[in-house]
């Protein structure tokens, strides 16, 4: 069963006692699939997706290979799954903190105080998003991309923003820009360990101060 169809698989039951049992039904079904999951986006990052089979995801996990293909029809499904799930969270995270936020300037720093702790809770999510999208095809590589193409419009507006509210005779490419953070962002799985680095607030004060000072010629520093 695809996890896609899993959604609707408890609709259906009548009255308090079957609503009850649906709903603990449900829950044991969510917390499952949540740990496939994590079992798999762990996985995916230290194997890459080619190499990472459905037998190698269930053993991860601890559920037999049938087990697993009772959540999930493919490989590809749970890859496509991290990626909706990963880019979704982020974007209505960044959306939340962003809200009432008016300088763009500062929408920057949340912006990037959002990424980088998301991701500090969520390493290998980071990895595998950001190297395997091309691993999917069809349908679900274009909702996944059209995901992280909102959360990239919603970035390049703060930078277009910035442009014109602080320097308005600026020449640079907002793109290039834009994709530049997105440059010093996604590599942080690489480099930063949040047990033995600074806190992910630390990290971010730092590289949105940097990013600004590059695009806008003068230190725009965080708390």
């Amino acid at each position: 069963m695809s996890a896609d169809r899993s959604e609707h698989s408890f609709e259906g039951a009548k009255g308090p006692a079957a609503v009850a049992r649906s709903s603990d039904i449900r829950g044991s079904y969510d917390e499952r699939l949540n740990h496939i999951l994590v079992a798999a986006t762990d996985l995916i990052a230290r194997m890459g997706y080619e190499r990472a089979s459905m037998r190698e995801v269930a053993k991860a996990a601890g559920v037999s290979l049938a087990g697993l293909y009772h959540y999930f029809d493919s490989k590809e499904n749970i890859l496509f799954l991290i990626q909706f799930r990963t880019f979704g969270s982020l974007l209505n995270l960044s959306r939340e903190k962003l809200h009432g936020v008016t300088d763009p300037a500062e929408q920057l720093r949340v912006m990037v105080r959002a990424h980088v702790s998301y991701f500090a809770a969520n390493m290998a999510a980071l990895k595998a998003c950001s190297h395997e999208l091309d691993s999917l095809t069809g349908q679900s590589y274009e909702e996944a991309r059209q995901l992280r193409r909102e959360y990239y419009e919603l970035t390049r507006a703060i930078v277009n923003r910035l442009f014109e509210t602080h320097a308005p005779n600026n020449k640079l490419d907002a793109h290039v820009a834009t994709m530049s953070l997105f440059g010093m962002l996604n590599w942080l799985y690489r480099w930063y360990d949040p047990q033995e680095g600074g806190s992910p607030t630390s990290i971010a004060n730092q590289i949105a101060s940097q990013f600004l000072y590059g695009l806008l010629g003068e230190s725009k520093g965080g708390d």
